[in-house]
């Protein structure tokens, strides 16, 4: 209990589900290693739970938990369902949370470290061993030179006019189904 103290509960209940799913696997926990976060997505707009929505902090920080603990896309629209039998119809800044949600499931599962979308393009930054279809992007970079260039061996830039939330979401999820094996 001194060690639950000190770290937090949270934390701590990491910790041991690692060590545990680590031991059923029949691996060595390591404990020193850091801890896998997602990818992390900025499409530089509000993806957020409105305190007018939901203006319980408690239950707003219960969600933001529930959404970022989602596994799969059936996971998410489940729970996109509750939210607006209990709260009403999303706001956009929430379904801009979704999509986040969304696009970091995927982009974690090909191997993207970060994703960064402005209204002028934007950049992907990929794992040392992303799981992408490597002659897709070698494609898309000799045939759309104009849009697309390397910048560093783990980063790919684009260039696209993305002045909506909507087109920036549409443009990530296509390029990660085009990337991804």
């Amino acid at each position: 209990s001194g060690q639950i103290q000190e770290i937090g509960f949270t934390l701590y209940t990491e910790l041991l589900e690692r060590a545990v799913s680590a031991l059923k696997s029949g691996k060595q926990p390591e404990l020193e290693a850091p801890f896998e976060v997602g990818a992390e997505v900025d499409l530089q707009t509000p993806a957020l739970i409105p305190a007018d929505y939901l203006p319980d902090i408690h239950a707003r920080l219960v969600l933001y938990k529930r959404i970022s603990s989602t596994e799969t896309t059936e996971d998410l629209r489940e729970l996109q369902i509750e939210m607006i039998d209990r709260f009403g119809l999303l706001p956009e800044a929430l379904k801009t949370l979704v999509a986040v949600t969304e696009i970091k499931q995927q982009a974690a599962q090909i191997g993207v470290k970060k994703i960064e979308v402005g209204d002028t393009g934007g950049r992907i930054v990929f794992s040392a061993e992303p799981k992408i279809d490597m002659q897709e992007l070698m494609s898309l970079i000799q045939t759309q030179a104009k849009c697309y260039k390397f910048d560093g061996s783990d980063k790919l830039r684009f260039t696209e006019t993305l002045e909506t939330t909507e087109e920036k979401v549409k443009f990530v999820n296509e390029l990660l189904d085009r990337l991804s094996l």
